[in-house]
C-alpha cells in the first residue's frame, strides 16, 4: 500500500457520551424516587452517577481513541492524554475474540513492547476486525 497521506481516526460514536449522561440522569432519579429518606441510599445513586457523568465528559473530551499517520499510532492515554506510537515500537496488532454467556466480544490489541493498549467496539465506532485490517494496511512496509 502506499504510505498514508492523512490522519484516519477512530472515535467514541456520538450517541455514547449521550447515553451515558442520561443513565447518570436515570440513576440521580431512581436514588430520589427509592432513598425513602435512606440518605445512603441516595448517596449510593449519587456516587454512581457521578462516575457515568465523568465516563461521560472523558467521551466528550477525548472522543478520538486511535488514530494513524504515517509516524505511527497515537492513542488515548491516562483520562484524555496521548501517547504517539512509532511504527518501530508497535510489534502486533491483534484482535482477540472471547465468547461468554453465548455472546463474542472482540478486542483490539496493540501490543508496544513495554505498553499493551485494548480498544473496544464502542472505543473505535466500528469492529476491532475492520481497524485491524486498517492499521496492518497503514503499517509502512519495513
Amino acid at each position: 500500500m502506499d504510505e498514508i497521506s492523512t490522519v484516519r481516526q477512530w472515535r467514541v460514536p456520538s450517541t455514547l457520551p449521550a447515553a451515558k449522561l442520561a443513565g447518570a440522569v436515570l440513576l440521580v432519579a431512581l436514588g430520589l424516587l427509592f432513598a425513602d429518606g435512606d440518605p445512603v441510599r441516595l448517596v449510593v445513586a449519587g456516587v454512581a452517577a457521578a462516575a457515568l457523568a465523568v465516563w461521560a465528559v472523558r467521551d466528550l473530551v477525548a472522543p478520538v481513541r486511535l488514530a494513524v499517520d504515517p509516524a505511527g499510532l497515537t492513542v488515548i492515554r491516562g483520562f484524555a492524554g496521548r501517547l504517539l506510537l512509532p511504527w518501530s515500537t508497535v510489534e502486533a496488532i491483534t484482535v482477540d475474540r472471547r465468547q461468554r454467556l453465548g455472546l463474542t466480544g472482540e478486542v483490539l490489541e496493540i501490543d508496544a513492547g513495554e505498553s499493551l493498549h485494548l480498544f473496544g467496539r464502542y472505543d473505535l465506532g466500528a469492529t476491532p476486525e475492520e481497524v485491524a485490517v486498517a492499521l496492518r494496511a497503514a503499517r509502512p512496509v519495513s
